[in-house]
């Protein structure tokens, strides 16, 4: 159904076109052909947001070949690893084009991979799409608005809903469940109660599809500027028991502050929290860091006499299940082991909140942090969410005075790279020992010394480590 816009839609194609250029070029040569070209999907709702980007989608008449045939030619790059799909791909002046025959699938029900049908109509193209706000199309060059489904006026609303009923789109590819949580994250969408109802029925369907997808989903979902209304939905629709447990085990009676609902509401505080220091965009170790960081409380909780709670090595525990759980989705082994190690240092300066930091504690702080030390200063601050604003403050300031301690004793260390003072041919040739395990207890153990004391010269580590070799008979 072709629909008259307002003023302000008709402004918002207009620079759609001024923004795109390329589309109207495109257009052209599928009409010079005889075909129809339509700008359609999520580069029409970007558009209508003031977001687009360089990535552009289209759907067309043409079969995969004439695609092929058209844009081979014209375009800078063209690939046709979708073309299984109906899709043939294409790179033209820094835009990356999607362009995709009309097509109206059948679903098996048991995966989401259909049996791909071409159409011939634009309208039953559009009713097979996951949402409404995806459901409108745009002609090139003759800039035609297609809108069978109301989806400007759910995307004016914020209201996500999709173009036939909910069940049919989740059943056709329950990965649309995880989208509809992440449109809600990603564009501050609402969904309607049908499509929440349909989802938190359907949950256990998202059990088609693959650890892969899922995990694709998720770390966008949490790279969302509204990260927190999607946790939200995640953990009342019942999606995330399934793809993220640890989350909604969090949901407790108390923590250890005794100021908190739950764990559960903490960790999203601390989670918007480590949001707002970000500086270079979304951070995925530090957001899935500030979001796990206290998933080991469940475990370790203990109820203490006098009515106290406690969650004694709860980084340690958690530690572990970052590990297993980020395995599981099948995150990169360096998310994994950075957001595990994040979890597990994410204590270490409540050990020393009371008192002065002595230089040997600075010394271990930094190198056991290692690179993720700008990290973990703001998974730290985040993690600070009482209501005493006197005990709030209390603990900025303190963090404020480790952090200038690291600066004043890196301005005399090179922290970075705490090393011992004497290297392993050193420790070869002063002990007379051939490389092997022995030379790595040595080398520990200066390291040890190095971290305690500070930079040492020479002849007193020579000393020192003469000492260790005598005591552990392997010197006489």
């Amino acid at each position: 159904m072709q629909r008259a816009l307002t003023r302000a839609q008709q402004e918002a194609v207009a620079q759609l076109m001024k923004i795109s250029p390329v589309a109207d070029v495109l257009g052209k040569l599928f009409a010079t052909n005889g075909f129809q070209l339509h700008l359609v999907g999520g580069s029409v709702r970007d558009a209508l947001l003031g977001r687009l980007g360089n990535d552009l989608d289209f759907t067309t008449d043409a079969r995969p070949a004439d695609i092929q045939r058209i844009v081979g030619p014209w375009a800078d790059s063209m690939w046709d690893t979708g073309i299984t799909f109906g899709t043939v791909g294409a790179t033209k002046d820094g835009y990356v084009l999607e362009i995709t025959t009309y097509r109206s699938d059948l679903y098996d029900g048991d995966s989401r991979n259909p049996e791909v049908t071409f159409g011939d109509d634009l309208e039953h193209d559009l009713v097979r799409r996951d949402f409404t706000v995806n459901a409108m199309a745009v002609s090139v060059p003759g800039h035609v608005f297609t809108d069978p489904h109301h989806g400007i006026e759910d995307l004016a609303a914020r209201r996500l809903d999709t173009p036939g009923t909910p069940q049919q789109s989740f059943g056709d590819d329950p990965l649309r469940m995880l989208r509809a949580v992440r449109f809600v994250a990603q564009i501050d969408l609402v969904p309607t109660p049908r499509v929440v109802e349909a989802i938190t029925a359907m949950a256990p369907q998202i059990a088609r599809i693959t650890t892969e997808r899922i995990q694709v989903e998720l770390a966008k979902l949490i790279c969302s500027p509204q990260v927190h209304a999607g946790l939200e939905l995640l953990t009342a629709t019942g999606l995330a028991t399934l793809i993220l447990p640890e989350l909604p085990a969090l949901q407790m009676e108390t923590d250890e502050h005794h100021q908190h609902k739950d764990v559960y509401q903490h960790s999203l505080t601390v989670l918007d929290q480590a949001i707002a220091q970000e500086q270079d965009g979304p951070d995925l170790t530090l957001r899935l860091a500030a979001l796990l960081h206290d998933i080991g409380k469940p475990a370790t909780r203990r109820y203490e006499d006098g009515g106290g709670v406690s969650f004694h090595h709860h980084e340690v525990v958690g530690a572990k299940l970052v590990r297993k759980r980020l395995k599981a989705l099948k995150f990169p082994k360096r998310i994994i082991e950075d957001v595990a190690d994040l979890t597990f240092l994410h204590l270490r300066f409540h050990g020393f909140a009371g008192g002065r930091w002595t230089d040997s504690a600075v010394r271990r702080y930094v190198t056991d942090a290692g690179e993720l030390l700008p990290r973990l200063h703001k998974l730290v601050r985040a993690d600070s969410t009482t209501r005493n604003k006197r005990r709030r403050v209390a603990l900025q300031e303190a963090y404020d005075a480790l952090e200038a301690r690291i600066e004043e004793i890196g301005a005399a260390e090179d922290l970075a790279r705490v090393r011992p003072d004497l290297d392993g041919n050193a420790i070869m040739e002063l002990l007379g020992i051939p490389a092997g395990p022995v030379v790595g207890r040595a080398w520990t153990y200066l390291k040890e010394l190095r971290l305690e004391r500070g930079p040492l010269d020479r002849d007193v580590a020579e000393q020192e480590l003469l000492a260790w070799a005598r005591a552990e008979g392997i010197t006489d």
